[in-house]
């Protein structure tokens, strides 16, 4: 028997700073890392100047070193805290979305540091692998009630769809074609399951939300084959994300009839990925209107979220285990 407490009977004023800082916040960090990225794609398609997307990314690296590092030193006080976040459902999201925001980090700064890129990048993947062996063996060893498949999955396991984005363009196209071709596959065995799953059991109102994350991996896997050259792929993905899109907003009220909730950051990054998959096809009315709803979107739940943080009331919604 373990001699450390459930986390829920952790302190929760425990002295130190970030000892209980919670994964959740790491979701609307991803989206506002994807909404970056979009709006330099804006910059390229429009009369828009693009030193404003790239000082709007530079603001964006700055407040992600500061998470990113903030959540290091949690885990630095004690290890063992990863193995709880793990159990909980939130915790996977939040590492999950911290791993992928990694992932889109080394675009952001490739064209200005490739070896920082790859830096960034290695230790994600890394990082991403180890969250992955960890899912997995919990799924096959825990108790069958627990044997869970959700939507979170597709971060997990489908993540790697934005590797490409900063290996082909610094010339590691052998790594950027198999990462492609793993997610994809991934992927579309996770859209099967999640629709037989959808069919069978209709999720409870409180984790509705997260089916929007289906939406990520068509639009990123829209962006990885332009990069990549497969141009059908691509249109085929584009029209897949669009009717995701499309479904999702049709029954908007039924996948939020619980309210605001930290599950939330879900909306984020898919939508700011959608934007960026628009424009990217040449769609830039389509585009153009993502973006602005993502823009708006992202703002909203990173504000909301972010201040139940500094609250303290985000740690206790989730349940989050104190180092």
């Amino acid at each position: 028997m373990s001699a450390l407490p459930p986390p829920a009977a952790r302190q929760i004023g425990a002295r130190g700073l970030f000892r209980r800082m919670p994964p959740a916040v790491f979701p609307p960090l991803l989206g506002l890392t994807g909404l970056g990225l979009a709006w330099r794609r804006a910059s390229e398609l429009t009369a828009l100047p693009g030193a404003l997307a790239e000082m709007l990314l530079g603001a964006i690296f700055l407040l992600w070193c500061f998470m990113i590092g903030a959540y290091a030193s949690k885990v630095l006080r004690r290890p063992s805290v990863l193995r709880e976040e793990l159990t909980l459902l939130p915790g996977r999201a939040g590492l999950a979305a911290a791993d992928v925001s990694a992932f889109l980090m080394a675009a952001v700064v490739a064209p200005y540091l490739p070896e920082l890129a790859l830096g960034i990048l290695a230790l994600a993947v890394t990082c991403h692998l180890c969250l992955g062996f960890a899912v997995l063996k919990a799924y096959f060893t825990g108790p069958e009630e627990a044997r869970v498949i959700t939507p979170v999955w597709q971060l997990i396991f489908t993540g790697y769809i934005i590797l490409p984005f900063t290996l082909a363009p610094l010339g590691y196209t052998q790594l950027a074609h198999l990462a492609y071709g793993y997610a994809v596959f991934a992927g579309v065995t996770l859209w099967l399951q999640g629709l037989w799953m959808l069919i069978r059991r209709i999720p409870p109102a409180p984790l509705r939300p997260l089916l929007a994350i289906h939406l990520a991996p068509a639009s990123l896997m829209t962006l990885s084959s332009l990069i990549l050259g497969y141009e059908t792929a691509a249109l085929v993905f584009a029209t897949l994300a669009s009717a995701i899109f499309i479904a999702l907003v049709l029954s908007a009220r039924w996948i939020t009839e619980s309210g605001f909730s930290p599950f939330w950051g879900a909306f984020t990054f898919p939508l700011a990925a959608f934007a960026n998959a628009q424009m990217a096809m040449g769609w830039q009315i389509t585009g153009i209107c993502a973006l602005t709803a993502a823009s708006a979107m992202v703002a909203f739940v990173a504000s909301r979220v972010w201040q139940m943080w500094a609250r303290g009331t985000l740690a206790i919604k989730t349940n989050t285990p104190t180092a």
